[in-house]
């Protein structure tokens, strides 16, 4: 499964592990691109130093390309983005902001420029800033989140721009990924299913608790502060939205939520902690390796793709048959034909409940 995003950089599969604060780490990162995909350590508003040590530990698990995701509003951003430079990552992926700044110096050092973004005129902003791809994000993922889906973003970033376009949000399995590259992506990014991988070091409780995630479980938080997370619904989430519900200041709903990612990733305090997880919490049920995840998902999406070619065909098959049937004369075919090119078939479905074998067949 080759695409230009394959090909840029250097990976068997078009897999992208998002790099999620506190939970990419090191272990994550490094087993997911020595699965065939790329992984990202999260650099979010850690030291520089603690950056470079795990950038160089990925290094000693894997020779596999390992990329950085650099948070644009951490305090330590203009050390993080030297030492990602220094140190001949393959790729950055970015957040919070404007790379601009940085991409001349990454850009130098040979590293794939990668900004996230969550609208159409934030990534033609980026390809003529210099990004080497984007990464189009929808709402349904967990953390901090936009406004649109990805099911209408993606489609519109990718129309935009030139450059290749990975999904992202919402994805957690295989028919997922062939969802987003019919939509036109050339990737996707998934952060919630590697969460609950075998080598990933989140506490356990954070864990089963996506795994034990129901359908309904993902909420939104901070919409009054212009900052939306989307998370697990907790006993937190549930203080967060009625002070919300309260006007309380931006400072009280700050103390909240001030080390709650961490609490729950790392002291597995999964009822005051955030949970930061998407809405296909719910698909999820199982711990799985990196490597059989990143299986079972393109397995999957190559099964799928398959099934849609067969429909086509079956569907070409069928409307061939009626061509025959029902346009003998030459002005009938001719607007038939005219039909098939606008693709205007639509609203033909009644053609088919007369076919002999419609059990094959469902438009």
């Amino acid at each position: 499964m080759q695409t230009r995003i394959t090909k840029l950089l250097e990976i068997e599969y078009p897999v992208i592990q998002g790099g999620m604060a506190w939970v990419a780490n090191a272990a994550l990162a490094a087993n997911v691109s020595k699965a065939g995909g790329i992984g990202f350590i999260g650099a979010a508003n850690a030291p520089a130093e603690w950056v470079r040590s795990e950038i160089r530990r990925a290094k000693e698990i894997t020779d596999k390309p390992i990329g950085v995701n650099v948070m644009l509003l951490s305090e330590h951003v203009d050390e993080v983005a030297q030492v990602v430079a220094e140190e001949g990552v393959k790729a950055v992926t970015t957040g919070a902001g404007n790379p601009a700044k940085y991409m001349k110096q990454w850009k130098e050092a040979g590293i794939r420029v990668i900004p996230v973004v969550a609208s159409v005129a934030m990534a033609r902003m980026m390809e003529r800033a210099g990004a080497d791809a984007i990464v189009a994000e929808g709402m349904e993922s967990g953390g901090h989140i936009g406004e649109q889906t990805t099911m209408s973003l993606l489609p519109q970033v990718v129309d935009a721009v030139s450059i290749p376009v990975i999904g992202a949000g919402g994805i957690g399995d295989g028919r997922g990924m062939a969802a987003a590259l019919m939509l036109g992506a050339e990737a996707v990014q998934l952060g919630t299913r590697f969460i609950v991988a075998k080598e990933s070091t989140v506490s356990q409780a954070y864990k089963d608790r996506v795994i034990g995630a129901k359908d309904i479980d993902s909420v939104v938080t901070g919409r009054s502060t212009g900052h939306p997370v989307r998370s697990l619904r907790n006993t937190m989430t549930r203080q967060y939205l009625e002070m919300e519900k309260n006007n309380v200041s931006f400072e009280e709903l700050e103390h909240l939520t001030l080390g709650a990612l961490r609490k729950a990733v790392v002291d597995g305090d999964v009822a005051m902690g955030t949970v930061m997880a998407g809405q296909i919490a719910g698909m999820i049920k199982k711990e799985q390796t990196c490597a059989e995840i990143i299986q079972e998902i393109v397995q999957e999406a190559k099964e799928t793709i398959k099934k849609c070619s067969i429909f086509a065909e079956v569907r070409i098959k069928v409307l061939k048959h009626f061509y025959n049937i029902f346009y003998p004369h030459p002005v009938c075919k001719i607007h038939f034909i005219w039909k098939i090119r606008n693709h205007s078939f639509a609203g033909d479905s009644w053609l088919i409940s007369s076919y002999p074998d419609r059990s094959a067949v469902r438009l």
